[in-house]
């Protein structure tokens, strides 16, 4: 027994555990995470978040055993191969894609799902195609957890995969339903479907150290569910008013659905996911150098459109202020898709911000862990004009194995 014990990389805490469970996935290394929020006396151990999770990692895999304590504090993880979506042969799959509900408890906006999805996805034996359905979906970003909002991943973070050699034409996110989040940040209501037909055997070698230029225009969608569609008119506006003086090619879409009905307990049916927000994305001279920002409006209400708009705007700013060619939204999918592809060395210009954020931090010694390359990190060579760093990153050249045992 204490030779099976070795093999498994040990974890504590809930921290960055979406992240842990893709590196054990891609990597086929086995995780055993103890102490899950063992400190609190109201809720210990697993999330419905992190249960959700684990159980969409079940359904498009194949051989994946995963094994959680009573308690839910502790759970072992050993990781099968990443099918994608085989009629037949995943669980929950209807025809070409595999439906996953989410729980009516579950506080995280979609986006918590689909970015670990989305690492999953190019590495797959066969297409990605997952729908994310039930009471629990929000599209919107999350004013608790902070979560980004569909629109962000879809317009500053998939884009980014064709740098890798991973074609973004084949990518699809398709929003069926909004929603945002429900009475005290819990649930949703909307339908999300993720399309992936982008594999690959190998990432390509990521270059991304030029300097990130300047920037050219910035593209948004302004959403409201459930209230009235001036709000977005509201939230552009405002938003127009930053921007506009300092950028003149600034557009901002306007998006309005009605609140979606979920069923309670008794069988009645009620509307919840009502709210507002705004995403923004400013694309730089530079290819591949985009900036994102995201605010929504509390669940409890009490804000008004304008605010929204202006804070948006001012956090885009901000954003591009810390410097770099990647926000801190991305900057941990590619730093994870560097270290996955060819046994080369890869270079990202980060801003130092960005980089000294814990969860980057944490990445990289969770990448050590798995195997991967200690990072290089130096000073960029812009004769003292910026403070960027460059992050050099070599790659494990796992690349992937359904592919290759095709």
């Amino acid at each position: 027994m204490s030779g099976e014990k070795t093999d498994f990389i040990r974890f504590t805490g809930h921290r960055a555990f979406t992240h842990r469970i893709v590196l054990s996935t891609l990597t086929g290394r086995p995780v055993h995470i103890s102490k899950i929020r063992s400190s609190s006396a109201t809720h210990p151990g697993l999330a419905p978040h992190e249960v959700s999770f684990l159980r969409l990692i079940e359904a498009i895999t194949n051989g994946s055993v995963i094994d959680v304590s009573y308690s839910g504090t502790t759970i072992t993880y050993q990781p099968g191969l990443i099918t994608g979506t085989v009629a037949g042969v995943n669980a929950g799959a209807v025809g070409d894609v595999v439906e996953h509900t989410l729980p009516a408890n579950n506080t995280r906006g979609i986006t918590y799902f689909l970015l670990p999805l989305a690492l999953l996805a190019p590495f797959s034996k066969a297409h990605m195609n997952v729908r994310f359905t039930g009471p629990g979906v929000i599209t919107s970003a999350t004013y608790l957890t902070g979560d980004i909002s569909v629109d962000s991943f879809r317009t500053a973070v998939l884009p980014l995969y064709g740098m890798f050699g991973i074609p973004p034409a084949r990518i699809e996110l398709r929003v069926l339903s909004r929603s945002c989040s429900g009475p005290g940040g819990r649930g949703g209501g909307g339908v999300v479907e993720l399309r992936f037909a982008s594999q690959v055997r190998l990432p390509k070698t990521l270059h991304l150290n030029r300097r990130p230029g300047r920037i050219r225009r910035i593209r948004g969608v302004a959403y409201c569910t459930g209230v009235s569609a001036s709000h977005n008119n509201r939230m552009i506006t405002a938003a127009r008013g930053v921007l506009n003086q300092l950028v003149s090619d600034v557009h901002v879409a306007a998006q309005y659905d009605p609140a979606p009905l979920v069923g309670d307990k008794s069988g009645a049916k009620k509307k919840i996911g009502i709210g507002f927000g705004l995403s923004l994305v400013a694309e730089s001279s530079a290819d591949g150098v985009l900036y994102s920002a995201d605010v929504v409006a509390p669940p409890e209400g009490g804000v008004v459109p304008e605010d929204i708009g202006a804070r948006c705007a001012y956090q885009l700013l901000e954003v591009i202020a810390q410097g770099g060619c990647v926000s801190n939204v991305s900057a941990p999918t590619l730093l994870t898709l560097m270290a996955m592809g060819s046994e080369d060395v890869g270079r990202l210009r980060l801003g130092r911000e960005v980089l000294a954020r814990e969860e980057t931090i944490g990445l990289a010694r969770d990448l050590k862990k798995f195997g991967a390359a200690s990072w290089g990190i130096r000073d960029v060579d812009d004769d003292g004009e910026t403070t960027d760093l460059v992050v050099s990153v070599k790659g494990t050249g796992v690349g992937n194995v359904g592919r290759k045992v095709a």
